[in-house]
């Protein structure tokens, strides 16, 4: 596969490829599999890749993490509790359906009642104390507080036909009922791993679908994704992969764009449990305790990372050294947050120092089909930490696998990423380092069970401060303070990066999201 990728490329795809018989039709080829059709079960970038094609939400994040009107045309801050939402007048559902006060009702309160999800939204809409139909077009929102993220969670709930989706499971929705949205595209067919079949939306309320019709397909090996481009299997991909760069780039035959997302790639390590499933002696007996609860371990293992090397080789340039939760082109970023230096040396004698001068063993895992180069940086950092005395041995598995093991508390260490989906670092501190907590929804996603109070006083600070000046400094300070204790062991932000064929033109995203609308024919 690989050396016929590169014959293919060295030369230059001379011979004529057989792209898509209409040229108005797009194929799509994808990374990642969704876990599921329903756009309010998962908040997983692949399910949000396939579920903003066919719906919207009130306010949006535009290419660059900024927001911007969506079915609410406009906003009005009433107080510091209360917004009216003016929906688009125009806008209509797949069925034809207008779009009222009643439908954005019900799509807020349907997401804390489903049950069962690894990672669901219920968080983005527990700030709200109400919400009312002032008429037909308008609905008021009100907060238990002062809340300056409203917007920013408002823009993950999509807005779903009450009539077509009331009483239906979330396991429908992958047989079509329920898949009524207001999106470009509407839903025709779905089958699992495989692909997603869309149909344009003329009535659209934004701007005309660019394609009579889209396939989205699921491919999650790189070489194999890329080869259905070059051969005219498929028309536009995502994940370029690392090894192929240089030579998609100067393909005349191909479009190429890339983009710095807000995604940080990251090791979780399980720091609240002294009972850990992965971690043991060297010799496979069980220790007395999880030395990863131990900052002076957590900090070693940080410091046995050469994050220089594994950008410069591994991700072959794809990837930004960092020790922050957010790149600085978003808000929360503290400059003050210096990369971990590598230093071997001092990563043994903290462990010596923790009561680990033989180290230990344990097994670091991590998915292979999600992040860039994945399961090559496990394996990296794997050798690395041989070399300080842990005995790593690497597990990887594909997302839609590895996410619902790791939301169930079965590793110990791993590598994952997270993107911060409101457009600062709160996203971030809230998901993956806040304390677990079911009634508030922190640490939705906290796979290392740590919990430091003082760093959730900064973040509940911040989450009612209207100010902006005084926001971002209790954001930073919560997050220097994460990342001193090693609630996480920053890695990178990471590179995004698509193709087409020649004659498309695409928009890259911070987010990191592939929609269909962001190809559009030149």
């Amino acid at each position: 596969m690989r050396r016929t990728l590169r014959n293919l490329l060295a030369l230059g795809l001379t011979a004529a490829l057989p792209w898509a018989a209409h040229a108005a039709d797009l194929r799509l080829a994808l990374s990642s599999s969704p876990s599921s059709m329903d756009p309010q079960f998962h908040n997983l970038a692949a399910n949000l890749n396939v579920a903003q094609n066919m719906f919207d939400s009130l306010v949006r994040m535009d290419p660059d993490s900024r927001i911007t009107p969506g079915l609410a045309e406009s906003w009005t801050r009433v107080s510091d509790t209360t917004w009216d939402f003016h929906l688009r007048p125009g806008a209509t559902f797949h069925n034809g359906a207008p779009v009222t006060a009643e439908d954005v009702i019900f799509s807020l309160e349907r997401p804390p009642t489903l049950v069962n999800s690894p990672a669901g939204f219920g968080l983005y809409v527990r700030a709200i104390q109400s919400k009312t139909a002032v008429d037909a077009h308008t609905v008021r929102i009100t907060t238990a507080g002062p809340y300056p993220l409203l917007l920013s969670d408002l823009s993950l709930i999509f807005i779903l036909n009450k009539q077509a989706a009331t009483g239906v499971a979330t396991e429908e929705f992958g047989r079509g009922r329920g898949m009524v949205g207001t999106g470009p595209y509407r839903f025709v067919s779905f089958l699992r791993d495989d692909r997603v079949e869309l149909a344009p939306y003329p009535q659209n309320w934004d701007a005309k679908p660019t394609w009579d019709h889209v396939t989205v397909r699921f491919i999650p090996n790189n070489a194999a994704r890329l080869a259905g481009l070059l051969s005219g299997d498929v028309d536009a991909i995502e994940g370029v992969p690392s090894t192929d760069l240089a030579s998609v780039k100067g393909n005349p035959k191909l479009v190429f764009a890339q983009k710095v997302s807000g995604r940080l790639v990251y090791f979780f390590l399980d720091s609240g449990r002294d009972d850990t499933p992965q971690v043991r002696a060297r010799d496979g007996s069980k220790l007395a305790h999880n030395p990863l609860m131990d900052v002076r371990v957590r900090r070693a293992l940080s410091m046995a990372i050469n994050r220089p090397l594994i950008a410069d080789r591994v991700m072959a340039g794809l990837g930004y050294p960092t020790a922050n939760l957010v790149p600085e082109t978003l808000f929360g970023f503290d400059p003050t947050l210096k990369t971990m230096p590598y230093d071997p040396d001092g990563a043994k004698k903290l462990l010596v120092e923790a009561g680990y001068p033989d180290g230990f063993a344990m097994t670091i895992n991590g998915p292979n089909d999600r992040l860039v180069n994945d399961a090559q940086i496990v394996q990296a950092v794997a050798q690395m930490f041989a070399r300080v005395g842990i005995t790593a041995s690497v597990d990887t598995l594909p997302m839609a696998a590895y996410a619902p093991r790791g939301a169930k508390g079965e590793f110990s260490f791993g590598l994952i990423g997270f993107g911060a989906q409101t457009g600062e670092s709160s996203s971030s501190l809230r998901a993956i380092i806040a304390c677990q907590d079911p009634k508030t929804g922190g640490g939705l996603y906290n796979w290392s069970f740590y919990c430091n109070r003082d760093v959730d006083g900064f973040l509940s600070r911040a989450l009612v401060t209207a100010d902006d000046g005084e926001r971002l400094s209790l954001l930073q300070q919560a997050a220097h303070l994460a990342v001193d204790t090693g609630a996480i062991l920053p890695m990178h932000f990471q590179a995004t990066t698509w193709a087409a064929r020649q004659g498309i033109a695409i928009t890259p995203r911070t987010d990191e999201r592939t929609f269909a609308a962001d190809f559009r024919m030149q």
